[in-house]
């Protein structure tokens, strides 16, 4: 699986459903070859055929054996309706120098090879963006058009257009918005790097409304875990500025390391304790890793919705 900046760039060609072809394509091929080879997301099983249909599915290599018609059932035809909510605001630029590489690069990309496995397994996907305030939500559709308009929206938002620096986050209250602007049960898939003033407690509460109303959800916290958990800065006296609200410190990280790194840490584990009192998956997605590990969480959630 290729790192996010060793994938060709979008400057290329400016196509991000090829791209996210290429990462599922990438995945499909090491899932066959390691332990979760048993998570399929085609093939189901063979049933009889039954005259008049359609021979479109028929299974010609078992008529040879068996001179049996038989047809291929496949994992698509179980149909789920799923939501995948970006955080736009501006701290999920970090870092802000490279596009390619940056919390909300990785986000886009994760998203765009998630609706190309949705619609291979014939489930409606829908889109939702939110900062201050919800900025889109699409219905959850399964045609081709509708994808082709997602993939636009995410291309835009990976090209940071519209996007700036000082937009900050309210995720609790938005989520709030979000279970009630969705009716049916679905699956939620949220990428945030969590980073507004929302406490554990409230980012719960908000979570909670959401499986109240009968979704699923699965929570990616995104960050870059080298340098936002583990604060391995250069030690030398920096300048920081807070990208939602200007602020600026001046510090030499080597004094606040520990001190950040156990607040991290402890915020951390109580979103996944609280998260897994109520049946809410967290996973923390670091955006210096391989795409498989939040293409795999998603398999295994939909695998347990069947």
């Amino acid at each position: 699986m290729k790192q996010l900046s060793d994938l060709i760039e979008f400057e290329a060609f400016d196509n991000l459903e090829l791209m996210a072809k290429q990462i599922v394509e990438g995945f499909l091929l090491g899932l066959h070859r390691s332990p979760y080879h048993g998570f399929s997301v085609e093939f189901a099983e063979h049933r009889l055929y039954n005259k008049g249909e359609s021979t479109k599915h028929v299974d010609w290599k078992l008529y040879a054996r068996s001179d049996k018609l038989f047809v291929k059932q496949f994992e698509e035809e179980t149909n789920l309706r799923a939501y995948l909510a970006i955080d736009t605001s501006s701290s999920m630029l970090f870092p802000y120098q490279d596009k390619k590489v940056s919390k909300m690069a990785f986000s886009v990309l994760c998203s765009a090879a998630l609706i190309h496995l949705l619609r291979n397994q014939r489930d409606a996907v829908g889109l939702t963006t939110f900062s201050d305030r919800i900025e889109l939500l699409t219905p959850a559709k399964l045609s081709l058009t509708h994808a082709h308009r997602l993939y636009a929206k995410l291309l835009k938002i990976y090209n940071k257009e519209n996007l700036t620096l000082n937009k900050n986050t309210r995720f609790s209250e938005n989520l709030h918005h979000l279970a009630e602007a969705i009716h049916k049960r679905s699956l939620i898939v949220i990428f945030s790097d969590l980073m507004g003033d929302d406490s554990p407690q409230e980012i719960l509460e908000a979570l909670q409304h959401l499986r109240y109303n009968k979704h699923e959800v699965v929570l990616f916290a995104v960050t870059d875990h080298d340098l936002e958990n583990q604060f391995n800065f250069a030690n030398r006296p920096s300048k920081f500025i807070d990208m939602e609200t200007g602020e600026t410190l001046k510090l030499n990280p080597s004094e606040v390391r520990e001190a950040f790194t156990q607040k991290q840490t402890a915020f951390y584990d109580e979103m996944k304790l609280l998260c897994s009192q109520f049946a809410i998956d967290f996973v923390e997605a670091d955006i210096r890793k391989p795409f498989k590990d939040v293409l795999q969480a998603y398999l295994i959630k939909r695998k347990k919705l069947r």
